[in-house]
């Protein structure tokens, strides 16, 4: 692992990765506990649009991904208030217009465009510097909201009617959190991709309930577990010479069933 830190390029990938691990894997509780995988997947796959128009333009992809995906988690949220559709039923028709436009405006640009293929599939590896600092300066920003907000966006997880009468501005707040998990969804589209970035978002969490006694655990333990997940898929990415991202969720994956099996294998005992 030391000898990989000698390149400029997997520094970027590292600290950017734990960065993305702690910021998503905070995100990802809050995620499992209000059932908004489906959310999260939705805006990865919308962002495409904002991704195609950003090469289209000659723009930063990243910063028209972002764009893109806070107007999509706006409407979201317009639309669940406005009329009577389920949220699944909304997130599904902005999700397969969002991939629609995107294919759309892709089919403008000719030629390779290794910009979208990396924003598809993750390429860690090809973190510039300008991407680290969005990454860095976005997350700091998210993560020092969750710390400052932790009481209510917590009491808004576990019951909506119970922060309402705590006093919590409940619309507001609810109306940020879809924006910043928008914006960090698509942060992490960089490593993962638009594909699998929703991943890091479930399984570290998912992993930690399984053994968490306590809500504070749970952050905890599902930020541990993301910070492991994301350093070893690099390390063995970069050891087999394989891609990162896809990596990352497959130990992501074995992480999960191996503390499943261990939960097991001890209520067994104990039986």
């Amino acid at each position: 692992m030391l000898a990989i830190l000698q390149y400029p390029f997997m520094q970027r990938a590292i600290i950017a990765g734990i960065v993305l691990a702690c910021l998503l894997a905070w995100l990802g509780v809050f995620v499992i506990m209000r059932k908004m995988s489906f959310f999260a997947d939705g805006i990865a796959h919308s962002s495409l649009a904002g991704v195609a128009a950003g090469v289209l333009a000659g723009i930063h992809p990243l910063t028209t991904a972002l764009i893109f995906s806070v107007v999509f988690s706006l409407a979201i949220y317009s639309l669940e208030r406005k009329t009577t559709l389920s949220s699944d039923a909304i997130i599904g028709i902005l999700f397969t217009s969002g991939m629609a436009l995107g294919v759309v405006l892709i089919s403008f640009k000719r030629g390779y465009q290794p910009d979208l293929v990396s924003f598809l599939f993750g390429n860690i590896l090809a973190i510039r510097p300008a991407d680290l600092a969005v990454i860095t300066g976005l997350s700091a920003a998210i993560i020092a909201f969750l710390a400052r907000n932790h009481k209510g966006i917590t009491l808004m997880a576990l019951d909506m009617d119970t922060a309402y009468i705590a006093g919590i501005k409940v619309g507001v707040l609810q109306l940020v959190f879809y924006i910043i998990l928008a914006v960090s969804v698509v942060l992490g589209i960089k490593i993962l991709g638009i594909v699998l970035v929703s991943a890091l978002l479930i399984i570290p969490a998912s992993t930690a309930k399984l053994m968490s006694k306590s809500f504070k655990g749970l952050i905890v333990q599902s930020i541990v577990f993301s910070e492991i997940i994301v350093i070893l898929g690099i390390a063995l990415s970069y050891a087999l010479d394989s891609p990162t991202g896809p990596m990352i969720v497959l130990v992501g994956t074995g992480v999960f069933l191996g503390v499943f099996a261990l939960k097991q294998l001890a209520s067994i005992s104990k039986g």
